[in-house]
């Protein structure tokens, strides 16, 4: 196993039930508990654990949902805990099975890390790197060339030396070398769709300012073609939040300091997070990425490819973090790996039914986040997108359009945001929801007994017209009154 991100972890765990032992290369030396490692840039940012992401850590790691709460990441009741100004506006805040989990990415990947390393079949060799294929006879790889740190040698490198090896998976990341590899073996290189480009996070850690009591515990205000960069509160444990702004580079670039972080809340498409964040304590620096593009490496194309080799997770296809499928697609990847190893009985003459099934899943989750690029400037150049995806895409819009004024709108786009469904829900009440489009009279307030213009100026808040007079102007029944919930046990 190439790489130690959550697609190497969890391609880790779907192996040990089928090899004698599982040995782990990795470049960094691994912390021990929730630190910063040099491989994982973008563990500074927000990441959100969507329900097909955690739903497929808890089959490989029975009871890890109950250890991530402990860790310190949170549960997330969408959309009752959230205030989501949508495309259309601010969606409504109603009961739903929904949810998700928000956190630091470092504590993600030490949780499942440590499950990892509590199995003795699993081995980390820590501070090497991976350097070539060894090729077998008949198109097959029978082992990995590596070297480790050192010091004392020109380039800080050891010399090479083989790791002999049943079965060898890429799970190195975007700067994967396998093409390079392939091509060394006489393989040829894949093709590559490669889609948007431009776009960047900032983000930073905030104490909730003194006296601190809201109606909701996460806040979104996502991009619009017109103002293409969104904001995102999140709660992280310990009652902190972790807010990023994300989108468009622009020709301001991204902020640099708690300065620019306000400014560049303020420029969003309602001035709510710069509110919030202006009685906030920070508590560190603003830290910058460029954001990975979408890109996938069409292995699945190549006619000629070495068996008992696999690349997966980023290596095989990156997606813009701003839709959230990394995760849930590295970790069904390890799930697919598991089901087909365990059908095929061995891991020699699998990888290619595993490159088949695997593109098939990289090509739901691509449509979905191409569709979702195309109004926006950074999906300029990319591929001209098919007549299905146009129609997708006008599909959704009128879906977002309607979903502030109609639960059943807002609740098949949170389910395809969400990752629930793979596209938004025709079923007859979101349909017939967006073929009436959006209705008058909807709040251009967040759906908020504690925040919002109306409750700054100490106005009353507006009522949504149609509702009865007298009634809750928010009907939520149903709005959380506790800031930071205490997650259960076990919770879901």
């Amino acid at each position: 196993m190439i790489g130690s991100g959550l697609a190497g972890l969890t391609a880790a765990q779907a192996l040990v039930d089928h090899m004698e032992r599982v040995t782990v290369v990795e470049r960094d030396r691994l912390p021990r508990g929730p630190r910063r490692r040099r491989g994982v840039p973008h563990a500074r940012h927000a990441h959100h654990l969507m329900p097909p992401g955690l739903q497929g850590l808890e089959q490989l790691f029975p009871g890890i949902t109950r250890e991530l709460h402990a860790a310190g990441m949170v549960r997330v009741r969408v959309p009752r805990d959230t205030l989501l100004l949508g495309p259309g506006g601010w969606l409504p805040r109603f009961e739903s099975d929904l949810a998700m989990t928000t956190g630091s990415r470092d504590v993600l990947d030490a949780v499942v890390r440590d499950r990892l390393r509590a199995d003795p079949k699993v081995t980390f060799l820590q501070e090497h790197e991976a350097v070539g294929l060894r090729a077998g006879r008949h198109d097959t790889v029978t082992g990995l060339w590596v070297r480790g740190r050192d010091r004392g040698a020109p380039g800080g490198w050891g010399e090479p030396r083989v790791i002999e090896a049943e079965f060898v998976v890429d799970a190195s990341g975007d700067a994967s070398r396998a093409p390079q590899w392939l091509a060394e073996l006489g393989y040829g290189t894949p093709p590559e769709s490669v889609s948007g480009t431009g776009t960047g996070c900032a983000s930073a850690l905030f104490a909730p300012p003194v006296g601190h009591v809201a109606d909701w515990t996460y806040l979104r205000l996502m991009a619009s073609p017109d103002t293409p960069r969104e904001g995102v509160l999140s709660p992280v444990g310990d009652g902190k939040w972790l807010v990023s702004i994300a989108g468009s580079t622009g020709p301001e670039g991204l902020p640099a300091d708690h300065a620019g972080f306000l400014r560049a809340a303020g420029g969003l498409r309602h001035p709510l997070l710069r509110e919030v964040l202006e009685g906030a304590v920070p508590l560190g620096p603003v830290y910058r990425s460029r954001l990975a593009q979408n890109r996938w490496r069409h292995y699945e194309r190549m006619r000629r490819w070495p068996d008992q080799f696999l690349v997966i997770g980023d290596a095989l296809a990156t997606f813009t973090p701003s839709h959230g499928q990394g995760i849930p697609v590295a970790v069904h990847s390890a799930l697919l790996l598991d089901a087909l190893l365990r059908s095929h009985g061995s891991p020699v003459g699998v990888t290619y039914r595993l490159r088949q099934n695997l593109a098939r899943q990289v090509a739901a989750a691509w449509r979905t986040a191409t569709t979702a690029d195309l109004p926006f400037p950074w999906a300029e150049g990319a591929e001209p997108p098919a007549p299905g995806t146009r129609l997708r895409r006008r599909y959704a819009d009128r879906l977002a359009a309607a979903a502030p004024g109609s639960r059943r709108a807002a609740g098949a786009l949170l389910e395809a945001q969400l990752l629930v469904t793979p596209a938004p829900s025709m079923r007859p009440g979101a349909l017939a929801a967006a073929l009436r489009g959006p209705r008058r009279g909807v709040p251009a307030e967040p759906p908020s007994t504690t925040h919002g213009a109306p409750r700054r100026k100490g106005a009353p808040a507006r009522r949504v017209t149609g509702a009865p007079a007298g009634a809750d102007p928010f009907p939520v029944d149903q709005l959380s009154v506790d800031p930071f919930p205490q997650l259960a046990p076990g919770s879901q």
